[in-house]
């Protein structure tokens, strides 16, 4: 694949192997990147590129109007000196789903998922190989023009980057039942990997850390009783012998890790129930003896036991 995208290469790699196995989430990139862009209504052809800094227009969209998405996912070291991609055709389907919600153009398979294979295949030595470490690949779009109408861009650029990552929690992550703020109402971008949605959430975040918890557990907007996402992740429950889990239905990004750990438990014929869950049933099963586990999955959390729950004046440990 390589042959197949123009490469220009950096002089000199960066690479060492303190950055490459104990650099913390998102602190440190790789050489290089991939870059494509989009005008006149089509893709042009991808490239790359050393990593560096791109130009922004003065009146850059992204800014005034939130038209930016991304995407995530990793690549893993394999013992023979090559690499392996968890399941990037999954991400491109997302991230596609993703601009047609925020009215931006489709990316071509080729350049997303083509463009990594090449891209990660020319990095292969910045991937970690610490136990529990990987190669984060984060693909990004966003507008190029200079524009203030209240109006989808037309023109984009597309980037692929990536960096070594060590885990994202290093144990059990604690949170606190959100009660002021919302994620996601019905009909709005919860289901969209769009900046917006993770700007919206700092604030519940960092008010949640000053009471000593790792972040929020949200709940629905309209009625504030059923549970729907944990911090930056997908949550799951294990009541009663079942792994229990909020649907999607618009208001839940459908992660991917998510539907993986779904799939394979429902291989082993272990029960799995994708329905409403109330915050009182979780406070309930735990009363009970009947609340087995709990944990948060996402891409950069993996699968993340949850530890302490607290809602209103009540608190759990699970």
């Amino acid at each position: 694949m390589l042959a197949t995208i123009p490469v220009t290469k950096t002089n000199a790699s960066r690479v060492t192997p303190e950055l490459r196995d104990n650099s913390p989430f998102g602190a440190v990139f790789s050489d290089h990147m991939l870059v494509a862009d989009f005008a006149n209504g089509k893709w042009g052809e991808p490239r790359i590129v050393p990593y560096g800094s791109q130009p922004m227009a003065a009146a850059p969209a992204v800014a005034h109007y939130g038209q930016g998405i991304f995407e995530g996912f990793k690549a893993f070291p394999r013992p023979n000196g090559g690499a392996v991609l968890f399941r990037p055709t999954a991400n491109h389907a997302r991230m596609n789903n993703t601009c047609k919600r925020m009215a931006m153009p489709e990316i071509p398979e080729s350049t997303f998922v083509g463009g990594t294979h090449a891209l990660v295949q020319l990095d292969r030595g910045w991937i970690p190989e610490k136990e529990n470490s990987a190669l984060y690949i984060r693909p990004v779009m966003s507008p190029t023009g200079d524009q203030l109408g209240v109006r989808p861009s037309e023109t984009f650029r597309f980037i692929i980057e990536t960096c070594p990552s060590a885990p994202y929690f290093s144990g059990s992550v604690d949170l606190l039942a959100e009660e002021t703020y919302v994620r996601a109402f019905p009909g709005a971008t919860g289901a969209a990997k769009c900046g917006g949605n993770y700007a919206g959430s700092m604030l519940a975040a960092l008010e949640a850390q000053k009471q000593g918890f790792h972040n929020v557990l949200w709940l629905d907007g309209i009625e504030r009783r059923y549970v729907e996402e944990a911090g930056l992740m997908n949550v799951a429950f294990v009541i009663g012998g079942a792994v229990v889990t909020p649907p999607l239905g618009g208001t839940i990004l459908p992660g991917i890790t998510r539907d993986s750990a779904l799939t394979l438990l429902r291989d082993l014929e272990l029960p799995v129930e994708e329905r409403r869950i109330t915050i009182d049933e979780v406070f309930e099963a735990h009363a009970t003896g009947t609340l087995q586990g709990a944990a948060g999955t996402g891409t950069a959390a993996v699968i993340a036991p949850l530890g302490r729950l607290r809602h209103k004046d009540r608190e759990i440990t699970i």
